[in-house]
């Protein structure tokens, strides 16, 4: 089959590598229908994750089909279409048990396009295919449905969350890429007071405003001076950081109030500074954290529901085969304009096909 392959700090290619195969009785095998790229893969490719070790198989998020399952496996079967979580989970370590499944124990957590081979392929082995992968009904189509492999879970939990979002307050969210755009999102399904977003890109802060941000600063145009002025001095309630590196993060905190909640997303490659000198003093909460997808389900009931934009999210879309131009157009976002890029053909069930052709022979 072919895939993205990970050689080493700034280098990937699409080649062929070998089919995957069952490799644990818990195993699915599924064909990739839609696949995503996400800013952690760019940070991988950067060297900032350097538990990704040249040779490996990039991706963590798609849909696809199921062809093949391990005999351990009771909740899919072939045939079925499903997404692909980015967090797989044992099941039974004391993390996968307290729902904590990003911190599994057991040989799951990040796994796919980290330590065993992703989604940016045609095919791809997902262990503990059970707590995994989650069928997907009819109404969903796949484009849309990618997007609840990652993003959406990560903004809700590790931003929304964790930042304990509540009616009334003003959260600030730094940084207006897919993930930051997400937290605006599902921020927004909390009421808050206001939502503030903060980016560098213009565009990309019209794209927070048409996803339901307040009010918009410019990075370079004295945000913190902004949530001063609509807050009265005191500060934001909830500041998300979105963006993963050291500036965002510090002037995040710098712009929550005393009492206030700072929930950290963004993929970190280099250390930040903690002003304790300041911070000491204001009552802060910082909360860190990987998602661990728990809430996949009730955000999929939610867009079966039409509660929660799939496509709108979505920029450019590419066929498979086009994974290193789709690439390039992601990493050069301020550029191109690109949020979310979806690479996929449309497929066509052999079976059906085969059916029509009788059809129309009699």
């Amino acid at each position: 089959m072919k895939a993205l392959v990970f050689h080493g700090s700034g280098q990937t290619s699409w080649q062929d590598v070998p089919d995957p195969s069952i490799k644990d009785a818990a195993d699915a095998i599924v064909r990739v229908d839609a696949v995503t790229i996400c800013g952690t893969d760019l940070h991988i490719i950067k060297g900032d994750v350097p538990e990704v070790t040249p040779g490996r198989v990039l991706g963590h998020e798609a849909v696809g089909t199921v062809v093949e399952t391990g005999g351990d496996v009771r909740t899919v079967r072939p045939g079925d279409r499903v997404l692909i979580s980015c967090i797989s989970a044992c099941g039974r370590c004391r993390f996968c048990r307290e729902g904590h499944y990003g911190q599994c124990r057991g040989g799951g957590g990040w796994v796919l396009g980290h330590t065993i081979d992703g989604t940016q392929a045609e095919y791809v082995r997902v262990p503990f295919a059970d707590l995994s992968v989650h069928p997907l009904p009819s109404a969903v189509d796949s484009r849309d449905a990618v997007l609840l492999a990652d993003i959406f879970p990560t903004s809700y939990e590790v931003g929304v969350l964790n930042g304990s979002v509540q009616p009334g307050d003003t959260v600030v969210v730094v940084g207006a890429g897919p993930i930051g755009l997400a937290a605006i999102i599902t921020a927004g399904l909390y009421s808050p007071g206001r939502i503030v977003a903060v980016d560098l890109a213009e565009s990309r802060l019209a794209e927070a405003r048409a996803f339901g941000a307040d009010a918009t600063a410019g990075a370079n145009e004295q945000p913190e001076q902004l949530v001063a002025d609509l807050t009265d001095g005191l500060g934001a309630d909830v500041v998300i950081e979105a963006v993963g590196v050291p500036e965002a993060f510090e002037m995040c905190t710098r712009m929550v109030r005393p009492g206030g909640r700072v929930a950290n997303i963004g993929v970190h490659g280099k250390p930040a500074t903690l002003h304790l000198e300041d911070l000491w003093i204001k009552d802060i909460t910082i909360t860190t954290g990987l998602v661990d997808t728990y809430s996949t389900p009730r955000l999929l009931r939610m867009m079966a529901a039409g509660r929660l934009p799939g496509s709108a999210l979505v920029t450019h879309r590419f066929e498979l085969g086009q994974m290193e131009e789709a690439y390039d157009v992601f990493a050069r976002a301020g550029d191109t304009g690109a949020l979310k890029v979806v690479l996929g053909s449309p497929r066509h069930d052999v079976v059906a096909e085969a059916a029509q052709r009788e059809v129309e022979r009699t």
